[in-house]
Formats: C-alpha cells, sequence, structure tokens
C-alpha cells in the first residue's frame, strides 16, 4: 500500500461511474426478463437456514461442471437475482450456472461470508460435479477464496478439487487498502482482519487456476489487485491469467457474459471443458 494513493477516489466505483443508477436497474430488469424467459431451467437451492442463503440454479444439460457466478456490492449490497441474466451465455451453450445469494455486511463478517460461499459450495457437491467459479468485485474476491480453500480440511466428504478453476472480474484480493475508506463503515475491517480475509495473503491453490480480468476504464488500484494476485500466485506454480476487458468500466464489466459468443463466456466454457 502507498499513502501517496486515494484510496477513496480508487475503491468508489459509484463516484467514479456516474451512469452507473442506470446500468443497475438494467441488471434487474434484464434478470426478471431471463428468470421469465426461462421458467423451465431455473429452480432455487437452500444451502443454509437463512432467507438469503440460496442459490439460483439455471440448468443446462446437466453434464460437466457446473459455473457459479458470485455478484458483488463491496459484501454489503445486492443479492443474486440481479444477476440471472449473465447466466444467458453459457446457458446457450448448456453449461449449468449457479447463482448464489449471501448475508450482508454489518449484519454479518466479510470471513463470515466466505464460510457462507463455502457452504454453498458444499451444497452444490451434492449433485456430483465439480464447480468453475466466477465472480465480479466482492464476488471475484470470493471466487479466489474457494479456489485457495482446502476443501478436506473445511469438510472431509468433499473432494480437494471441488472448484477447478476461478475467475475474477474486477477482484479485490488484498482488502487492507479499505480500511481508511468509506466501504469499511459496514465491512467493520481493521488491518488484521482485512489481510485474514484476503485471498492474497492465503497459500496459493496447488490445484486448479485463477483468471483475473478487470475492465480497461477502472482504476489503477482495480488493475494492480488482479496483477499482483496473478504474478503471485504464478509465481508460485498456480496457473493464473491477467486480462483486460477493454473500454468496460467496473459496471459494465460483467455484460460480456451474457453473450455466448464473448471472449469471457467461450473462456469459462473452456475452463469447464466443453
Amino acid at each position: 500500500m502507498s499513502a501517496d494513493v486515494d484510496y477513496e477516489a480508487e475503491y468508489n466505483n459509484r463516484a467514479r461511474v456516474p451512469e452507473h443508477p442506470a446500468i443497475m436497474s438494467g441488471w434487474s430488469r434484464d434478470a426478471a426478463a431471463y428468470r421469465e424467459a426461462h421458467r423451465e431451467r431455473f429452480k432455487t437451492i437452500a444451502y443454509g437456514p437463512g432467507e438469503r442463503n440460496r442459490i439460483d440454479l439455471f440448468a443446462g444439460d446437466d453434464a460437466g461442471p457446473i459455473v457459479v457466478f458470485i455478484h458483488g456490492g463491496y459484501w454489503q449490497a445486492l443479492d443474486g437475482s440481479s444477476f440471472s441474466h449473465l447466466a444467458a451465455g453459457l446457458n446457450a451453450h448448456g453449461i449449468d450456472v449457479a447463482v448464489p445469494s449471501y448475508n450482508l455486511c454489518p449484519a454479518v463478517s466479510v470471513g463470515d461470508i466466505i464460510g457462507e460461499m463455502r457452504s454453498a459450495a458444499r451444497e452444490l457437491a451434492k449433485l456430483g460435479r465439480p464447480l468453475v467459479v466466477s465472480g465480479h468485485s466482492a464476488g471475484g474476491h470470493l471466487a479466489a477464496c474457494l479456489l485457495a480453500t482446502d476443501w478436506h480440511a473445511f469438510d472431509p466428504s468433499l473432494p480437494e478439487n471441488l472448484v477447478t478453476a476461478a475467475y475474477a472480474i474486477s477482484g479485490l484480493f488484498d482488502l487492507r487498502p479499505l480500511v481508511k475508506t468509506s466501504i469499511n463503515t459496514a465491512l467493520k475491517l481493521d488491518d488484521a482482519s482485512a489481510k485474514a480475509a484476503s485471498p492474497l495473503f492465503w497459500k496459493s491453490p496447488m490445484c486448479g487456476s485463477l483468471d483475473a480480468v478487470v475492465g480497461g476504464n477502472e482504476s489503477a488500484e482495480y488493475l494492480r489487485q488482479s496483477r499482483t494476485i496473478v504474478d503471485a500466485w504464478g509465481a508460485v506454480g498456480t496457473a493464473t491469467r491477467f486480462a483486460t476487458i477493454p473500454e468496460a468500466n467496473h459496471f459494465t464489466a460483467i455484460a460480456p457474459l451474457t453473450d455466448p459468443n464473448s471472449p469471457m463466456t467461450l473462456r469459462l466454457k473452456q475452463l469447464a471443458g466443453r
């Protein structure tokens, strides 16, 4: 971290993209339309007792790995129902897509949310298929956390390679820069808890791969975050890739998931072995 960086400006994505309300409104509209148009392939699975402990599953052909998409919102906003339409690109290739929700800060901690996503993955494991975990922003952080999880230690019944790949879109992997920003009002992190929840400082995964992609128009800090984890994990043997999404800002970076032929969708298709 650097004393010369204005972390509030670098991480305040809503201030950086004034048109974000219209983009987010479009997410909700398109997600609802996708659920309505594909009711035959949509079902909800519970992975815990809470109202938000739910996974929206959009069935493909029920074969091969399931691709998970974890939503963002700085661990304190949104839920999976705003992102149903992002299943469209992969569903067109017959790939099942799971979109979990989770409880939000400050009612729970970031560490609690990591635990919830592990529980969601364990529930999906009952379907008997491996997982490719993608996610956006805070969801990118959670995707990396799941890739780096010791699944046998979490639950001895689970295979070590439950998560075969992570695809993090505009992810955050070192949470320490957030501590002195307004974002931390809900997160309530200090330096120690921020570091503990940061996959950059965890033991890097020895199986599976990490793609870290970020919008070309995002802040320098978002670009740095993705490059840093790719370099750090790659240096010790994890298969990693860094890429940018041309002309995309933090809110438009996920749009390619709706397109069956976008490089993003085709890369996830490849990671799913399809």
